[in-house]
């Protein structure tokens, strides 16, 4: 018996090593671990910074339009993003696999958007970047017109609708990237399944696309296997 226990005892020990622990991307502070690639920045030495620090939570003000990309970047994890919108509802999303900046429309980088735009919530869209799902034609449109650049059809619609709170309340989105495949939830439902694309590692970035968001949370945890 007493050999029993020490096996489970070895057993859970291996278990937490290889679990590695949720790591938060936002310190709650400033940017820390983030760069800004606005265009209009580029342009205008008065244009604000859309990303700022607003009672501890990070806020996308939506405009001027860009993104917050991370420093580092990812390959194998699953990110865990509370967000809301702090006003009129809109448009928003989360990037993975970024790339090359201002790829598309001088503005995305080559990347594999999720999108968080109200009542759209999960949609992928394909930035000079593809993806497989299933029932591609009947969520992309006709095969003739799918692409990944400018006047291609780039949205995957989501499975699911009513998975978004009300307007005002936090939504919970995991994204979990495993090598070509991408799997998203909306508080608890899986509304995306993703395979084959045609990236696997890059960049996180958070879009400023027009409305005002919040984000309390920007969790990320590596996906690792069980190692003996």
């Amino acid at each position: 018996m007493k050999s029993k226990h020490l096996v489970l005892m070895a057993f859970c020990c291996l278990m937490s090593c290889n679990s590695p622990s949720p790591k938060s991307l936002f310190n709650g502070r400033d940017l820390d671990g983030w760069h800004v690639d606005v265009p209009e920045m580029d342009k205008d030495p008065n244009a604000i910074n859309p990303f700022i620090i607003r009672d501890g939570l990070l806020v996308s003000l939506g405009k001027p339009q860009g993104h917050l990309i991370t420093d580092a970047v990812y390959s194998n994890f699953r990110l865990e993003v509370e967000y809301r919108f702090a006003g009129e509802p809109g448009n928003c999303g989360v990037l993975v696999f970024a790339s090359t900046p201002r790829s598309l429309y001088d503005m995305f980088p080559k990347s594999i958007e999720v999108q968080m735009m109200h009542k759209n919530a999960g949609d992928f869209w394909c930035i000079v970047q593809d993806i497989s799902t299933d029932n591609m034609e009947e969520r992309r449109g006709p095969k003739k017109d799918w692409g990944i650049t400018e006047g291609k059809l780039r949205r995957i619609k989501n499975l699911t609708d009513g998975s978004e709170k009300p307007l005002g309340e936090w939504n919970s989105m995991t994204i979990e990237c495993l090598n070509n495949e991408i799997k998203v939830w909306v508080n608890g439902d899986l509304v995306n399944h993703g395979y084959n694309a045609t990236a696997n590692s890059g960049q996180i970035a958070l879009q400023a696309e027009g409305a005002e968001v919040e984000f309390r949370k920007v969790f990320l945890t590596p996906i690792t296997s069980l190692t003996p």
